[in-house]
């Protein structure tokens, strides 16, 4: 538990930071964000380091979220991330050419919105999480033919790299970082943030168009077990390896399309990955009675392995005639657009299909050429598997209670850089029936949903 001193100490700044960057709106001056985060002889000493091999970062996410209707309750709260990381250039420091170690950890506090406020899949802020100290990565890195192929080993995350488009990163749901498909499918949420697990990625670039990626992950973060897997992996330091693995792979094709007389860069990344491990029936009991039957066991039938594919686009819809660099970078002036898909077999899913997708936009306030806004929605439904369990409950209890069919999420956001290394983001989510439209806990009827959230935030942002 992370000592109240630096939770009130963590609070205050982030609390200054929100206050301050209403006057700083109106203009960023072009400065280092040394310059102001820390004294002259620090900055040296940093950059000293760097020059050798040896780079510290340091960077802090604080959210200040209110939920102002639907959910289980109504309320405002503040919560927050440090991540404290340490790269290596091993050519520089020992001379191993290609190599790099990489390792940070996450100091958390705070309480989170989704698990005390709205009860929903897809997270309100990516960095929600129980308060710990926890490592998170700790691995070492080989580059090959000129960094062609790159080779990585340790305990890692897949979110990263798995998935993943630059223009998603803009938004604060977890969902638009890690999925909530596979966030609430694989076990313990699988190798995304607050947890990462030991594995090996391999990435090689088969030519200056195809990437290919493939990994092979330890299938349970956090092992068997009631508490929450954060509790389980207490500390990140579980470093489990004798779980069924999980393997995932995809190929990114980039291309370039002509808009206007331009070329605009695009990528198309089809993937699948595949579980060795046992999944819970999401109807049936071993028997094969329903898990709502009072006359069975009420346990679920454990099914073999599991699967899932995707597939994620992202598209450069418009470059100023300045911007010379032709890539789907999300942090260039412009327009960048991204869409995503995954499925995964009902029968031992919560989560059958996903979708989603957003618009960015980079330079378009005047005197502002870095602040980005954007929009984006996902669509998370409830396997039919699920909700024909729902439909079981209806049928041996007599009540009529909700059934589940999807939830679905709208994301508005506008990211103001202050001054380097200090961005500070409102925004607004829209969440329709979260869960899929489960019971809500506080209704003594027992029939009614949870009602649809409607939250308002601000994301403060501190990077050294």
């Amino acid at each position: 538990m992370v000592s109240w001193s630096i939770r009130r100490t963590l609070a205050a700044i982030a609390l200054a930071c929100t206050a301050a960057s209403t006057s700083a709106f109106a203009g960023a001056k072009d400065e280092n964000a040394a310059e102001w985060l820390a004294p002259k002889w620090f900055d040296e000493w940093h950059d000293g380091l760097a020059d050798k091999g040896l780079n510290f970062g340091a960077t802090y996410i604080a959210d200040n979220i209110a939920n102002a209707s639907g959910g289980v309750k109504r309320g405002a709260i503040h919560f927050g991330r440090l991540d404290l990381s340490v790269d290596a250039d091993l050519d520089k420091l020992v001379g191993w050419t290609g190599g790099r170690l990489y390792a940070n950890a996450f100091v958390i506090y705070g309480r989170g919105l989704s698990r005390n406020y709205v009860m929903n899949l897809a997270t309100i802020s990516e960095i929600e999480a129980l308060p710990d100290q926890r490592l998170y990565n700790a691995y070492v890195e080989q580059s090959f033919f000129g960094d062609r192929l790159n080779i990585r080993a340790g305990q890692q995350a897949a979110d990263v790299e798995f998935f993943d488009s630059q223009t998603d990163d803009l938004f604060i749901n977890g969902t638009f970082g890690w999925p909530a498909i596979k966030a609430s499918n694989l076990p313990a949420g699988g190798p995304a943030p607050p947890i990462a697990v030991p594995g090996i990625r391999i990435k090689a670039a088969l030519s200056d168009q195809i990437t290919a990626y493939a990994a092979v992950f330890n299938g349970d973060p956090s092992g068997p077990g009631d508490q929450d897997p954060q509790l389980r992996d207490h500390h990140g330091l579980a470093f489990r390896i004798n779980d069924p693995p999980w393997v995932i792979g995809q190929i990114r094709f980039n291309y370039d399309i002509d808009i206007g007389g331009r070329p605009l860069a695009g990528n198309v990344t089809p993937g699948a990955w595949k579980h060795y491990g046992s999944f819970d029936s999401q109807r049936f009991t071993a028997q094969g009675l329903s898990i709502a039957d009072p006359g069975g066991s009420g346990i679920p039938a454990k099914l073999r392995g599991n699967y899932g594919i995707f597939a994620v686009v992202e598209q450069v819809l418009y470059r100023p005639p300045e911007v010379r660099e032709n890539s789907t970078s999300a942090s260039l002036p412009g327009v960048t657009a991204f869409g995503r898909i995954a499925y995964s077999p009902p029968d031992r899913n919560l989560i059958g299909l996903y979708l989603d997708g957003g618009i960015g936009f980079v330079g378009f306030t005047p005197g502002r050429r870095l602040d980005r806004f954007g929009v984006a929605m996902a669509y998370m439904r409830i396997s039919n598997t699920a909700r024909n369990l729902d439909l079981d409950t209806q049928l041996f209890t007599g009540v009529q209670s909700p059934i589940r069919s999807n939830e679905t999420l709208i994301e508005i956001i506008y990211e103001a850089h202050v001054r380097p290394g200090w961005l500070v983001a409102p925004y607004l989510q829209y969440v329709f029936r979260p869960s899929g439209g489960i019971l809500n806990p506080n209704d003594p009827s027992g029939v009614a949903r949870i009602g649809d959230a409607a939250v308002f935030g601000v994301t403060t942002t501190i990077r050294y």
